[in-house]
Parts: C-alpha cells; sequence; structure tokens
C-alpha cells in the first residue's frame, strides 16, 4: 500500500494551489466542490480559475510562489508546469508538516487526488498511487455503472435515523445487521424508485418492531479456494464482507483474508501436519460459543470445506447444539492446481475415472487402500503427500503400478509461487530431494500428467 486512504474535511478550511492554468482550476474546482477557501499564487491566473476563488472568498496572488504562501493553510497543491517550483512548493509543505500534492509527480506527494465517484455523502475514491491514472480513471467508470445516483439518497436517509437507530440497538453488531437489512431490502428499493416517504414510514416500523429483540448468530463455512483469490464466489465474498469474526486456516492466503470486513475479529486456527495452532475440538465449540454470542462467524478454510477441510465434523458440532449455519462450497485444490499446472484430471484416451486421496490418515500413517489405487484408466490425486511421498510411489509400484506412471507435484497451485514437477513413479522421489520443495503441495499420479508439456498456460513468478 503506497498511500491510506483517508477523506480531508476542508470546509471553510484555507487551501492553498500554486498555479493558475487548466491544471490548477481543475484541482481547484474538485477543492471548491468540498467547501475549501482558495488560496492560488501565480504570475497569471485564468479568468475561470479567478471567478472560482472570489465565488469562495478566497485569494488570488499575482506573482511568484514564496514560502509565506503556507502560512495557515490546511493543504498546499503545486500544479505549475515547473518541475522546480513543484519540488520547491513540495520541500517547503513538507518542512511544514503539511499535507501536499504536486499534480504529475507521485515522488514529491504526501497526498494524492483519487478518481472520485460522488454520490454524496457516501463517496468512492480509486487510486493507482500515481503510478497509472488512466486505470484509476477507467476503474472509475465501472463503478460509476454500478452504483445510480439513488444511492446518494439511501446514504442520506441512514444520516437521518442514524441517532435512532443507534438509541435502539446499543451493540454495534445488532446496529450492523439492521443497515444491511435496510440497505439491500424492501427499503432501499423504495428508495430507488423515488418513494422515499414510504421508505421512511417502513424503517420506522422496522425500527419498532426489531427494537430489544435478541440477535442470533450464525456460522458461514466457506470454502476460499486454492489461493486465488479470483476463485472465491460471489456468495463466499458477499458472507466474507459481512461476518463479525473470521476464524481461518493456514492454507488461506492473505490477499483472501484481506477482502474480509476490516473490522471483523480475526482468529487464526492454523494447523500444520503435527502443529496444530487449536485443537479441532476447540475449534468446534469456539464456533458454538461465538455464534451463541449473537455473532456471525466465518470459517474460512482452503480448498473445499467438505474436501478434506474437516467442514462435516464442525457441522456435526453446529448442528447439535442448534446453531444455524450455511455452507458455500470451494474450488477444492485437485480441480484449481491441476488446471492451473494445464493437467486435466479426466481425459477420455488416458483416465475415466479420478479419485481424490488424503496423504496422511488420523493416526499420521498412510494405510490406504493400494489395491483400488493402481486401477487402470484412473487419476489419482493425493492431498497433503509431500512428507509421505517415497512411499507412496514406493507402494503404489508395489501394488502394481508401473514405475514409468507420470506423476506431478504441484506446490501452492494458482498462486504467483506456483512450482510444477513433473516425473515418474521411480524418479519423483530423488527429483524433489533436489529440488526446494514447500508446502501446500498436491500429488497427481496418471497418464494425464503427459498433456501438460502440451496444455501448461499458467505462468506463475516465484517471489523468492
Amino acid at each position: 500500500m503506497d498511500f491510506l486512504p483517508l477523506f480531508h474535511h476542508l470546509d471553510g478550511r484555507l487551501v492553498l494551489v500554486v498555479g493558475g492554468g487548466d491544471v490548477a482550476l481543475r484541482k481547484a474546482r474538485l477543492l471548491r466542490e468540498a467547501g475549501a477557501v482558495l488560496r492560488v499564487v501565480a504570475p497569471e491566473i485564468e479568468s475561470a480559475l479567478r471567478e472560482l476563488v472570489e465565488q469562495g472568498s478566497g485569494e488570488c496572488h499575482l506573482r511568484i510562489y514564496q514560502a509565506d504562501d503556507l502560512e495557515g493553510v490546511n493543504l498546499v497543491i503545486a500544479a505549475t508546469d515547473d518541475q522546480a517550483i513543484n519540488a520547491q512548493v513540495s520541500a517547503d509543505a513538507q518542512a511544514r508538516h503539511l499535507p501536499v500534492n504536486a499534480v504529475d509527480a507521485p515522488q514529491l506527494c504526501t497526498v494524492i487526488f483519487p478518481a472520485i465517484v460522488d454520490r454524496s455523502p457516501l463517496m468512492v475514491a480509486i487510486s493507482s498511487g500515481g503510478h497509472a491514472p488512466v486505470l484509476a480513471r477507467l476503474t472509475r467508470a465501472r463503478i460509476e455503472t454500478l452504483f445510480p445516483h439513488s444511492w446518494g439518497r439511501l446514504a442520506q436517509l441512514a444520516q437521518r435515523f442514524r441517532a435512532q437507530v443507534k438509541a435502539a440497538f446499543p451493540g454495534i453488531n445488532q446496529r450492523r445487521v439492521f443497515w444491511e437489512d435496510a440497505f439491500q431490502g424492501d427499503i432501499a428499493e423504495r428508495v430507488f424508485a423515488g418513494r422515499e416517504a414510504e421508505a421512511e414510514q417502513l424503517l420506522i416500523e422496522r425500527l419498532q418492531q426489531q427494537q430489544g429483540q435478541r440477535y442470533h448468530g450464525e456460522v458461514y463455512l466457506v470454502g476460499a479456494g486454492p489461493g486465488d483469490p479470483d476463485l472465491l464466489t460471489f456468495r463466499a465474498l458477499r458472507l466474507m464482507q459481512q461476518a463479525d469474526v473470521v476464524l481461518h486456516d493456514r492454507l488461506v492466503p492473505d490477499a483472501i483474508i484481506d477482502l474480509c470486513r476490516r473490522d471483523a475479529d480475526r482468529i487464526y486456527v492454523g494447523k500444520a501436519r503435527a502443529n496444530h495452532a487449536v485443537p479441532q475440538e476447540q475449534i468446534n465449540q469456539l464456533l458454538v460459543r461465538l455464534a451463541r454470542e449473537g455473532k456471525r462467524v466465518l470459517r474460512l478454510k482452503g480448498g473445499d470445506p467438505f474436501i478434506f477441510g474437516r467442514g462435516g465434523e464442525e457441522i456435526e458440532e453446529l448442528a447439535a447444539n442448534g446453531i444455524p449455519f450455511q455452507v458455500v462450497p470451494g474450488i477444492t485444490a485437485a480441480n484449481g492446481c491441476s488446471a492451473y499446472a494445464g493437467i486435466p484430471l479426466t481425459h477420455r484416451d488416458h483416465a475415466q475415472s479420478v479419485r481424490f486421496v488424503t496423504g496422511h490418515l488420523k493416526d499420521g500413517t498412510t494405510n490406504l487402500p493400494w489395491q483400488e489405487l493402481v486401477v487402470p484408466g484412473q487419476t489419482v490425486v493425493f492431498y497433503m503427500g509431500l512428507v509421505g511421498l517415497p512411499e507412496i510411489c514406493w507402494r503404489l509400484i508395489e501394488f502394481g503400478r508401473d514405475p514409468a506412471t507420470p506423476i506431478a507435484l504441484i506446490q501452492q497451485g494458482t498462486t504467483a509461487r506456483q512450482k510444477v514437477l513433473t516425473g515418474t513413479l521411480q524418479s519423483m522421489p530423488g527429483l524433489v530431494e533436489q529440488t526446494e520443495i514447500k508446502p501446500p503441495t498436491l500429488l497427481i499420479v496418471g497418464e494425464v500428467v503427459s498433456l501438460r508439456d502440451k496444455l501448461k498456460w499458467f505462468e506463475a513468478k516465484d517471489q523468492d
């Protein structure tokens, strides 16, 4: 994050604009919309800019910039076509700890102007940190189509009733649930249709009906997919944005956790082989306790919660305690990693079935039905198989699989750190010993692996 997004209250405050041309005029218009009083300094000032300043009871000084112009201002804009002057303005402002923006010079800025979607009092600001302003503008254009101007009226409705709702619901979680229902239901639809009086009456009725009610918690069991945030489902993202508490696993990357609601409590309950940050039984009990406190709890799991994710154990506990829950499937690692590696799990010429197997069982062994795993025309995917890889390869060969059978090991699939290692059942243990491999990993065994050289499409960049 190059810049921390903040909204600056400028109503009635003095802002210095150094420059008198078109660029200065564009910045000045935005500043005046925010209620700022302008002090413009330049040897020449366009007439439109002078009129704007005079309308807001500001100051125009027809001369070159001098350091004394910074006295009493709250924000500084350097908008000349002389880089040396802009640099001097920036240096002087920073020496006085004043926020400064130098047009088209990110290196001179301590604050920047975002692209703005104005639905006052609702505001959306988009920034590229000064690196790609055209991209920020295109992003703004897309967002403009998503939020009609009536969203501003919806925000004004909330502004009018904010104090009443706060008085009715002392708890922040209760207020949040009330407003989410209001903003997503028939109250909002009436505002969008221009029937604001009806919307106000309906909101008052809901407020009277729900005041004093006890909110019941709920658990959302959500699959986060194999790692790429773009693979999340719409429903997963919606629930991630409304949960009060997030319990997340080791396999969920920061890029996905950051999509959860910013002010939600986050609890790490990750599990690695033989190293459980929080034992499964305690996780189950924690889900029950938090839901009973009236909280909406997001249980965020890598991959799919029902495929080697212990989701079944968790909702058994919830069901036994009468806790309402939802389950949102995710793209399991086998599907995601194989697709990004260019390895189809089934193929008419190579594999007519696929089998998912865990690389280690509850007792820590690899005591698997090996005879069933060597059936011809079958792809076998091993989850969590890195530690047991030598035994897996040896057992498959022992039970009849050709030592030359292709095998792929995929590290951190679908992410920028994806690494794919291919070989045979006979050669793979030695290849792994010669290569630095980091979990999470996935093993794919079968003739379909031979298609990778022809079908691979995703180029990852190892960030180490």
